[in-house]
């Protein structure tokens, strides 16, 4: 069976983006500190990013796909440009049917109107032998945590409270975690967990 993974990172005090995101916050207002070390240290943490990016298929929430909300505006093809990151078929979870969207680099995007089930299915299918990745944001995370269908949770830390904004494991109070490894540097601490089931 094809593993679920799950890479996000998350303030000091378990936040998965800051306050009031939009178009011009897309991680919410201070939300971006989060993420430092991949844009300031990326030889430091170059093991890491592989493995972010290194999944057969990706899975994540509309929010995290775009700002809008609604029908779609099929203008709007992601936060990356004409060649997004993840180079594997993406599979957006929405309630909003849109025609797959094709892009440079080998990403192709197939909008889910059925379920986070339907789309894990379809990325096992896509992603042969490779890891499935739960990309995000927060509410599809604890969406997969609570089903009971992630097997490793990677947590990126950074040293940053942001006081308010998305919280990651509000409500997962029976979630089970093993931890099997920390590693860290000045901006970040990476731990691994194995979610029990």
């Amino acid at each position: 069976m094809t593993t679920v993974t799950c890479d996000i990172g998350v303030s000091s005090d378990g936040y998965a983006a800051g306050p009031n995101q939009s178009l011009e916050h897309p991680l919410g207002e201070g939300g971006d500190r989060v993420h430092r070390w991949r844009f300031e240290q990326p030889a430091e943490n170059a093991a890491e990013i592989e493995a972010i990016t290194s999944a057969g298929a990706y899975i994540m929430g509309r929010n995290m796909f775009g700002p809008g909300r609604g029908d779609w505006d099929d203008e709007w093809k992601g936060w990356w440009g004409e060649e997004p990151p993840y180079h594997a078929p993406v599979f957006v979870l929405t309630h909003h049917p849109r025609e797959p969207l094709t892009m440079e680099g080998g990403t192709t995007f197939t909008f889910v109107t059925d379920g986070i089930e339907s789309a894990l299915e379809q990325a096992r299918a896509a992603a042969g032998e490779k890891t499935v990745a739960v990309a995000g944001g927060a509410a599809t995370v604890r969406q997969y945590l609570s089903a009971g269908l992630i097997d490793e949770l990677r947590l990126h830390i950074a040293p940053v409270v942001l006081g308010t904004g998305e919280p990651l494991l509000e409500g997962l109070d029976g979630l089970k975690l093993e931890q099997v490894s920390a590693i860290e540097n000045e901006l970040v601490t990476h731990i691994t967990y194995r979610v029990l089931h």
